[in-house]
């Protein structure tokens, strides 16, 4: 029998750790362990990521950077959820697509950065093309072992129904899969959040990860933080909305233990 808990007491104990976090932070630069000049006070870089809410410039980098990140996604969505029903619909792609996700998926797509701004750039396309290649697999992996552990009964009476096949996957198979589909989605929107950050960070002028290099070669620590601060609040945010997108697509599915 599972106990339930409020709401209330779910977010007091998710944000213990944090606070945690921001004590040894504190305590570490009380103690002087770290000198100042490298770890700012905790109050120093919040103080200044709020002001730094009120500059457009700052406001413009952070749209910059959930551009990227949000296109990445969703190509990679669309592509990973496309192939991963197709796989299981037809044992000819899927003999194609699996030896080549199990020799791909491994591989560090970071090292495939240089090739990308070599083809595509050093703006825009670089970076959203290594946010596809990053959360394509989990996405697709999922996508696929989800729909092939529905039960077959339902594509039968959807065929026997006179439903065509392609119609019957997406429609009908997918549907039901659709709780390891989203935790493929979940598992692919937070990779998309380090890769795009970490690509800005290689080569870009512009977005969260250019104003923590750049601040970092002025050796202006405080600024320096302030991206990491925003990069994992939006983090959070982006996580709650879709954890309560989740929540309201999966309403007619039985409660998941």
């Amino acid at each position: 029998m599972n106990a339930r808990y409020s709401p209330v007491l779910i977010g007091m104990l998710g944000a213990l750790p944090i606070v945690g976090l921001l004590v040894l932070w504190q305590a570490i630069y009380v103690s002087g362990i770290a000198p100042p000049a490298l770890l700012p006070s905790p109050v120093a870089v919040f103080t200044r990521f709020f002001q730094q809410l009120g500059d457009a410039n700052f406001l413009q980098n952070v749209g910059v950077t959930l551009y990227r990140l949000f296109v990445g996604f969703a190509v990679a969505a669309i592509l990973g959820i496309a192939a991963g029903v197709l796989a299981t619909g037809s044992k000819l792609f899927a003999s194609f697509l699996l030896p080549l996700v199990r020799v791909l998926a491994p591989v560090p797509k970071i090292a495939l950065y240089p090739a990308f701004t070599l083809t595509l750039g050093y703006d825009d396309a670089s970076k959203i093309a290594l946010v596809i290649a990053d959360a394509l697999f989990p996405i697709l992996l999922a996508t696929y072992q989800g729909t092939s552990a529905v039960e077959p009964k339902l594509a039968w009476s959807a065929r026997a129904a006179g439903v065509s096949p392609l119609r019957t996957l997406f429609t009908v198979v997918l549907p039901a899969a659709l709780p390891s589909v989203l935790t493929g989605c979940r598992i692919g929107l937070v990779i998309s959040c380090i890769v795009v950050f970490l690509a800005e960070m290689i080569t870009s002028t512009d977005g969260l990860g250019h104003l923590l290099m750049r601040a970092a070669r002025n050796f202006q620590t405080v600024d320096m933080f302030v991206p990491l601060i925003a990069i994992s609040i939006l983090g959070l945010l982006l996580n709650a909305a879709f954890n309560a997108l989740r929540r309201h697509l999966l309403r007619g599915f039985p409660e998941e233990k």
